[in-house]
């Protein structure tokens, strides 16, 4: 297995145990760390209110997040707009009970009211149908097989108003094929990406996400992701199977200083063959 990084050197690690005040890993919170490393609640819902907003020429007010985790999402939907209402849905119980401390309780009693978190099944909640659905941080790769897949989008496609949409998305690139590690330092911590396995039979992965802190302590797989790496075709295929009208692969532009990814998705029929590449997909109802 390689590495892309490496750990650094005893010398680097004893230098930064002067500094006072930086995380470690006895006094850091994994929920937190992810959300520092991973989230970006409010990115996320200009691209919903983006493209809800081109398809019927109005901004969205019902959002469900399925595999919704700590729920900041959710949270940040009900603080963008006093019409907005959101339902997450998570199987962990821990997680949710987080979520709700950490994301709802500090909201607004009026803010607060307009969230539910519904502890179910993606594939079986009873939640309200919404003006979107999201999946994201590739949380449906859980679904191994495609008939669980299908199974998913499904129950997605059911769960949406007459001009819902669900959001999704998607990594890929050849090193998405490779059992390496990658490393970006954050504020006071390293969050490590760890594609531990890869079978080129099934497409199944093992991912780890690891936490290192200055002091050379470690959250090691603080989280762990048994999943199938899908492929964007066979995402789409799966979507236009269950009876979505439409499907548009929403491509990551470059920064050409930097030659990696700018931050800003566009409708795209042709992607670039690239190392790394995440993308979104908009299925419309």
């Amino acid at each position: 297995m390689s590495s892309v990084t490496t750990k650094g050197s005893k010398k680097s690690k004893r230098k930064t145990q002067k500094k006072k005040g930086w995380r470690t890993a006895a006094s850091s919170d994994r929920y937190e760390l992810y959300e520092l490393a991973v989230q970006e609640a409010g990115s996320e819902i200009a691209f919903f209110d983006r493209v809800y907003k081109e398809r019927t020429g109005v901004l969205p007010k019902l959002l469900r997040e399925d595999f919704c985790g700590t729920a900041s999402v959710c949270a940040q939907w009900a603080k963008s707009r006093k019409e907005n209402r959101a339902w997450g849905v998570d199987l962990c119980g821990d997680v949710l009970a987080w979520g709700k401390k950490r994301s709802i309780d500090p909201l607004a009693v009026q803010q607060r009211a307009r969230v539910s978190l519904v502890q179910e099944n993606v594939l079986t909640a009873k939640v309200p149908k919404v003006d979107i659905l999201a999946a994201l941080n590739f949380s449906y790769f859980i679904f191994k097989e495609r008939r669980q897949l299908i199974e998913y989008f499904r129950a997605a496609r059911a769960a949406l108003r007459p001009r819902g949409v669900c959001v999704f998305d998607a990594y890929g690139g050849s090193e998405a094929h490779s059992e390496i590690q990658e490393e970006r330092s954050l504020d006071g911590f390293v969050y490590v990406w760890d594609q531990n396995k890869y079978n080129p039979i099934t497409g199944f992965v093992l991912n780890h996400i690891h936490f290192r802190f200055p002091d050379g302590s470690e959250l090691k797989r603080a989280f762990s992701y048994n999943w199938r790496l899908w492929s964007l075709p066979e995402i789409q295929d799966a979507l236009y199977e269950v009876g979505f009208k439409k499907v548009a692969v929403y491509w990551e532009g470059t920064d050409h200083s930097t030659s990696s990814g700018n931050g800003n998705f566009f409708p795209s029929t042709c992607g670039e063959a690239c190392e790394g590449w995440i993308a979104y997909i908009v299925a419309e109802r």
